[in-house]
């Protein structure tokens, strides 16, 4: 769309609007034509957006202005005759046509050089209820929802400092997303936040149909092969506030309930809130075994399989360990279907409605664990160790992470089947290797730690 400017003929600004959208066509475009003062007037705007208490009595206040009142430039109308507090002139269609598909109320009026923007725009919201997925035993109950402007005001609400800058950027050329960047001007690093600035207003992105996942691949287009992520996801804002407190930068994008968190480490991935809600003694305590639990969760399969292939390493009092009943199933099999069959499992619980998921639960983890070890399946060892890894995958709270650490996994149990102690040694390095060799946004390794 040309950079057209507003003029000052009322039909043709007004034929141009038309021209360019479905009024007719769509139900919720409104067109809604008046008298102010004595002259033609139009409103454009779409119905949801508005909020109608604020608008009736806008309309009420402008149709009482008499003829001989109307001031002679758009400024000063907008000064004296428009009681509301944001109002703003534009002066370009593109701004037009941006603002008015964002929910604000453009008025056109006749003489004017001009639109008049009043952004009495209300969203549909849901309520700023806990996440589901990132809860916390102490601190504040809220959540961040899908609707921006609430998301800045729940952050700003904690920080009360004009050093907090809230810098607004629109990406996609049909979608036209609302993107934040949040940072502590007296805190973040100047170099990362010009990348980031530069980044994302160098996005020549379509749309932004999946939201945070979109601008995270945009911004950063990792190799396919190492899993770890790159950014860091909270959907709380005391999380997302205490982050801006140490000079990372936060990024809020419409529509998204969560929030994009750089740069960040290893380490920054396996906290949570419950980290800092408690004293030192425990805080530590609770990160120390969330990490021992990490790691077991990528080694304690593999170097189960390499014990058993090689029963002469393994120590008399671990002899315990040593699986008991011989199967038909390959040990390497029975951990590799497994290890399917639990995500299978949890793809189930994410699409069985809520009244059906406890019965549906009790009946997969008795009827498939007890039945699978008697009919000669699997050993009663691997399903205990696979149990643990299931489980212990939900002591850290990001999703992406935890699917890394599964890749790891396989690729350890797969090298070590085939190799036995080199492969299980080529997998260790390889391990090592993509944690450090993984690159964030402002090019540090992912195993520094970030000094304030």
């Amino acid at each position: 769309m040309k950079e057209k400017e507003v003029g000052s003929s009322f039909h043709d600004n007004l034929a141009w609007m038309d021209q360019h959208l479905p009024v007719e066509a769509s139900f919720d475009l409104i067109k809604r034509e008046i008298e102010i003062g004595g002259r033609n007037a139009a409103f454009y705007f779409i119905d949801g957006f508005m909020k109608d208490e604020a608008m009736l009595k806008l309309l009420d206040s402008m149709m009482k202005i008499k003829p001989e009142d109307m001031p002679e430039r758009i400024l000063e109308f907008s000064a004296k005759c428009i009681p509301y507090v944001e109002v703003e002139i534009l002066h370009q269609f593109d701004q037009v046509m941006k603002n008015m598909f964002s929910g604000v109320t453009c008025l056109f009026i006749e003489e004017y050089e001009g639109c008049i923007a009043i952004d009495c725009r209300t969203y549909p919201a849901r309520g700023v209820e806990e996440p589901e997925t990132d809860k916390s035993l102490r601190g504040s109950r809220d959540g961040f929802v899908e609707t921006v402007v609430f998301n800045t005001a729940m952050m700003r609400r904690r920080i009360r400092d004009p050093h907090l800058i809230m810098k607004m950027e629109s990406v996609g050329k049909s979608s036209k997303t609302d993107v934040v960047i949040c940072y502590m001007e007296d805190r973040v690093d100047s170099k990362v936040l010009q990348v980031v600035t530069e980044r994302v207003e160098g996005l020549t992105l379509d749309d932004m149909k999946m939201n945070q996942q979109t601008l995270a691949e945009a911004l950063f287009r990792r190799k396919w092969f190492n899993p770890f992520p790159k950014f860091k996801y909270t959907e709380r804002p005391d999380t997302a506030t205490a982050c801006l407190l140490e000079g990372k930068i936060v990024m809020l994008v419409d529509n998204s309930p969560s929030a994009l968190i750089l740069p960040t480490s290893i380490l920054d991935m396996i906290e949570e809130a419950n980290d800092y809600y408690f004293p030192t003694l425990t805080g530590i305590y609770l990160k120390v075994s969330r990490a021992i639990i990490t790691v077991l969760t990528v080694f304690l399969t593999p170097v189960f399989l390499l014990m058993m292939q090689n029963l002469n390493w393994l120590p008399k009092v671990f002899a315990f360990v040593a699986v008991k009943d011989m199967v038909n199933i390959p040990l390497i099999f029975q951990l590799l279907i497994l290890e399917l069959a639990i995500d299978g499992l949890r793809l189930a619980a994410l699409n069985t409605p809520s009244m059906l998921s406890t019965p549906l639960s009790v009946i997969a983890g008795l009827v498939l664990g007890e039945f699978s070890v008697q009919s000669g399946w699997f050993n009663s060892e691997v399903m205990l160790y696979m149990a643990f890894v299931a489980v212990a995958n939900y002591t850290q709270p990001n999703f992406e992470l935890g699917y890394a650490l599964k890749f790891m996994r396989l690729m350890l149990l797969v090298l070590t089947a085939l190799l036995n102690w080199i492969g299980f040694l080529i997998g260790m390095i390889l391990v090592f290797c993509a944690v450090a060799f993984n690159k964030t946004l402002s090019g540090r390794s992912y195993l520094r730690i970030r000094r304030n």
